[in-house]
Order: structure tokens, then C-alpha cells, then sequence
């Protein structure tokens, strides 16, 4: 389904209010997934080395091939991923939350591993599991999410480093309950490695947020 499609020409629209009201929350997994020092590899050599490290990388991130649909936006070099659950639930091979986050920690670790040197740029994600968020754009025929926690992920970010994954306590708990009924340990797979729990209360966000942190 495509996003609503917000445009009122007239300001004080009563039909836009009962437009607004009637759209439902899309509940799901965001992703923000930045390609890490390519801003400085731009300053340093030209298009055929940056763009052919940027267009490896891009590649080799199974789930933005995985999930291209849901691929929201790119700013930069950071992409905007987002999963509704119910198109989560459709998928037959990545159906589960840990299933996501075993994927994006092997893609992760694997760049950081490769064996040939100058072929991939690292990465740095941040995961929330999202329900304050609207299927809506403001521009026609484009596909975008907006809501708080979409704000809350990009926060997340400020956390994250070269080969770290940042999740928010609410993903965490997703993946947990995952391991629950395939009868897993909860620190079974790339949860070996997970910390324990942080708080921090992020610029514009009221409430504190806590969140884990996975390095490759």
C-alpha cells in the first residue's frame, strides 16, 4: 500500500483534520544504516573510488535487497529502512526480529572482515521497533513514514560507531520474545555480544530511551 497523501490547500480544512484522524498507526522496524567515513573518502580520491566502494557496500547489504520496497530514503550516504510488521510477517526467509538483527549484524561483521582490503566501507545502524508511526508523505507518488519513533531511530544514531549496531530496548524485547518461541537462549547468536541496558534522554524526546549496544 502506498503511503496517505497529505495536501490541504486550505489551512484551517476541517477535511483535513478528519482525514488526519482517520489514518492508523503502521507498527514495525525502522532502520537507519550509514555508510561510515565516505564523506571523507570524497575529499580524497573521485567518483570511480568512492562510487564503486559506495555501490559494493550498497550492494552487499542483504537487506536492502532483501526488503527493496521498503527501503524509505536516502540522505547521504545513510539509508532509511522500514519493515511494517505486516510485511514482515509476509516474508518467507527473514520473517522474525531476530532474524533482522542476525542479518544486519552478519552484514555488518562481514564488511568489517573482508579479506580484501579497499572493496567495502564500514558500517554503523541503529534499530527501533516502531509504533507511534503513520504511512503518510506530503509529497504525491512519494512512499515515507513519519512519527515519533521514526524521530526516535534517527536519535538512536548520535549512539552509534564504526561497526555498531545501536537497538532500542523495545527491538530488544521483539527479538527476545522471537527467541522464546523458536525455544532459543537469550543469548543465543549475535546476542553472545549485546550489552546491558543504557538510558539516555535524547534532544527533543521528553522521555528517557533505553537502548543496547551490539558491536561487530
Amino acid at each position: 500500500m502506498m503511503s496517505y497523501y497529505i495536501h490541504f490547500t486550505d489551512p484551517n480544512s476541517t477535511e483535513m483534520e478528519d482525514f488526519l484522524n482517520g489514518i492508523p498507526t503502521c507498527p514495525g522496524t525502522c532502520f537507519f544504516i550509514d555508510i561510515n567515513k565516505s564523506t571523507d573518502l570524497k575529499y580524497i580520491g573521485g567518483l570511480p573510488d568512492w562510487g564503486r566502494k559506495l555501490n559494493n557496500t550498497f550492494n552487499f547489504i542483504s537487506l536492502l535487497n532483501d526488503f527493496p520496497d521498503n527501503i524509505v530514503k536516502g540522505i547521504g550516504d545513510e539509508i532509511m529502512l522500514f519493515i511494517p510488521d505486516e510485511k514482515l510477517r509476509q516474508k518467507k526467509t527473514i520473517s522474525t526480529y531476530y532474524q533482522l538483527l542476525e542479518e544486519i549484524y552478519s552484514t555488518v561483521y562481514n564488511i568489517m572482515t573482508f579479506p580484501v582490503n579497499d572493496m567495502f566501507l564500514p558500517c554503523k545502524v541503529s534499530i527501533h521497533y516502531c509504533t507511534e508511526v503513520y504511512n503518510v508523505t506530503f509529497f504525491k507518488g512519494a512512499n515515507d513514514y513519519y512519527g515519533r519513533d521514526i524521530d526516535l531511530t534517527a536519535r538512536l544514531m548520535t549512539k552509534a560507531l564504526q561497526n555498531r549496531i545501536i537497538l532500542s530496548e523495545k527491538f530488544y524485547i521483539k527479538v527476545q520474545n522471537d527467541l522464546v518461541n523458536l525455544g532459543y537462549p537469550e543469548d543465543y547468536g549475535c546476542l553472545a555480544s549485546v550489552s546491558g541496558k543504557f538510558m539516555e534522554t535524547f534532544r527533543g524526546v521528553p522521555e528517557s530511551t533505553e537502548y543496547r549496544i551490539l558491536d561487530a
